[in-house]
This record gives C-alpha cells, structure tokens and sequence, in this order.
C-alpha cells in the first residue's frame, strides 16, 4: 500500500507567493484572508501563524516585490568596468520588468508605513554606483531625490487613478469631450495625442515605458554634466 503524499507545510513564504499570484490575477481588492486560505488549501486562522493579519500580509507583498527586483538586479551579473550610467539604466529597467508583472504594485507601496530592509541594500548599491563615478555624497543624495520611483520601476503617474486602485475605463460623451477641450485646450489636446491603447501593458495612462526611459535618460544625462562640471 502507497503512503499517502505528505502536503507541503505551510510557511510564510509559500503564503506570500500564493498571494502575490492572487493579486497578479484578480487584483488586490480580492485579497483576503480567506480567498488567500481557500487557494492554498488550509484553514484561514492558520495563516496568521505566518502573517498576523491583513496588514502583515500587505507588508509582505511589498516585500516580495522588493526581493524580487532585487534577485532581477543581481542576475544582471558583474558589471565591472561598466558605465555608471549603463549600469543604473540596466538595474531600474530590471525593476521595471518586476513591475509590469505586478502593476498594482507602485499603488500599494506607497500606501504602506514600513520600508523593507532590503530597500535599504538596494539604495546602497545605487549610492555606491553614483559614489565610484566621482559624484559626492551631496549630489548622490540630490540624485536620489531627482530619481524618485525609477529605481523601482515605475514613474509616479499624476493624473492616473491606477495606481490607488481605480481605473480609466470611463465613457465621455462628445459634448462632454468638447467642453473639455474648451476649458482645458491643453491637457485635452495632449492627451488625444498620447493616450494608448488600454491593452498595452504598461504602467499609467500614456506610453509609460517611452516616458520611463525619457525621464530616466534626462536625468542620467543632467547628472553627467553636473558630474564633470562640478568642483
């Protein structure tokens, strides 16, 4: 007689990634303790032995999207003899492809009051880069700043509601459209040329990926002069 398969145990890290694929599928308004606890075939009370409630597993989200754009950045390999700016423009575009696995990421992040640990690893290695360049402490700290959420992936996105969790799906009816290009003739016109199609897969309401990679090559570009024109 065959012995009976054992169930792989439960431990917290099979439990975020359960729920990282949950979200990924149906979003992050379907997480719950329960629907987390129904997909992994346990009772919902023995989760919290692993995540103390919902707030410990939103945390946990987080810092799995954290590690996980950390195990990206280090299978970029050693890039001795790189330059910097290759260098930084290779990690954030990493980050990037974490991202667009995990779009409802960038909204939850900014929602949560705790920094994982790893964040503060994955800034050294940002600050290092900047540091071996030639760049100072004082700049390298400007720089940060100037960087904003590039390093992880995403660039803030002012008028989409995406990333608090709502969406664009919003019907405007012409005389809607008209009055609207009368009162804001600017932002009217600058969106009909840049919206995209919904179905693309990317971050925000316009072609978010050329717009990354414009801010991040404008910003890599300023500091390279500020770099060699700095005393």
């Amino acid at each position: 007689m065959r012995a009976k398969a054992s169930r792989e145990p439960l431990s917290r890290e099979r439990v975020l990634t359960a729920a990282v694929a949950l979200v990924d599928a149906d979003g992050i308004a379907a997480l719950t303790m329960r629907r987390l606890a129904a997909n992994l075939g346990v009772e919902a009370m023995s989760l919290y032995y692993h995540l103390p409630g919902k707030d410990a597993l939103l945390d946990g989200l987080v810092e799995s999207v954290f590690q996980e754009i950390g195990a990206a950045v280090a299978r970029l390999g050693p890039q001795d003899g790189m330059d910097w700016r290759t260098r930084l423009r290779q990690r954030f575009l990493a980050a990037r492809e974490v991202m667009l696995r995990h779009p409802w990421a960038p909204g939850l992040m900014g929602s949560r009051p705790t920094i994982p640990a790893d964040v503060y690893a994955y800034y050294d290695g940002i600050l290092g880069t900047l540091i071996e360049a030639g760049f100072s402490y004082r700049i390298a700290h400007r720089a940060l700043h100037a960087f904003g959420s590039l390093p992880f992936g995403f660039a803030q996105e002012i008028f989409s509601p995406t990333a608090a969790g709502g969406n664009l799906e919003v019907e405007v009816t012409e005389a809607e459209m008209a009055a609207m290009a009368e009162s804001l003739p600017h932002l009217t016109a600058m969106v009909a040329a840049e919206i995209h199609d919904a179905g693309d897969p990317t971050l925000g309401w316009c072609d978010s990926q050329v717009e990354f990679e414009f801010t991040l090559d404008l910003l890599l570009d300023g500091l390279d002069r500020l770099r060699r024109t700095s005393v």
